[in-house]
């Protein structure tokens, strides 16, 4: 499991990747009870969907977020692709191969960035320094979303997101990309203005 672990954590900041020991390493003195107890908590929940079951263990017993994402990876580690599958997370989030396309055009912008990882998330694929400065989800029709840590321009292109986002609260501002022509200059140039203040 260790090689996994080490998978997933090339997709991770070395703030991250402390964040997260960080999480593991307290786990049961910040929760109060061993991942075995909390296991055995989660079978008597009445929900069936993971996001269900995560606002249960929140409503039920407390538990903030991360540690209930925690807990049910533990649970269900091989139910579907998670955290230290990140190829897997890919595969399943971007599944049109015209959104896809999109996320490689941002990928390749990155690449040139210096200290940029790139990482995979369940609903999101996370370009990060320090800390998270974008982030893209594939939405219907083939297109993609980008949010970044700017604030929104004039132009309302880059405008500010009409729904709460699952990434970063930091990321401010959302484009719309129809295709990887999308992924233009003006959209370089933001992406690097966003890398540069993250």
């Amino acid at each position: 499991m260790a090689g996994a672990a080490d998978k997933a954590q090339a997709g991770m900041t070395e703030r991250q990747k402390k964040w997260f020991a960080s999480v593991q390493a307290n786990f049961a003195t910040q929760t109060g009870k061993l991942m075995a107890e909390w296991l055995e908590i989660l079978k008597t929940c009445p929900e069936t969907t993971p996001g269900k079951q995560a606002a249960w263990l929140k409503a039920t017993h407390g538990i903030g977020v991360n540690h209930a994402a925690y807990i049910l990876s533990c649970a269900a580690p091989g139910d579907a692709p998670g955290w230290d599958d990140p190829d897997g997370l890919r595969a399943a989030l971007w599944k049109d191969p015209a959104s896809e396309a999109i996320l490689a055009a941002l990928e390749a912008i990155a690449i040139d960035i210096e200290g940029v990882v790139v990482g995979q998330r369940k609903s999101f694929t996370s370009f990060s320094r320090s800390v998270q400065f974008a982030a893209a989800r594939p939405i219907k029709g083939g297109k993609a979303l980008l949010g970044l840590k700017l604030e929104s321009d004039p132009s309302g292109r880059l405008a500010a997101p009409a729904r709460r986002e699952s990434w970063s609260e930091r990321l401010t501002a959302v484009v719309e990309l129809a295709s990887p022509a999308d992924v233009d200059h003006q959209v370089r140039h933001w992406f690097v203005q966003a890398a540069e203040r993250g």
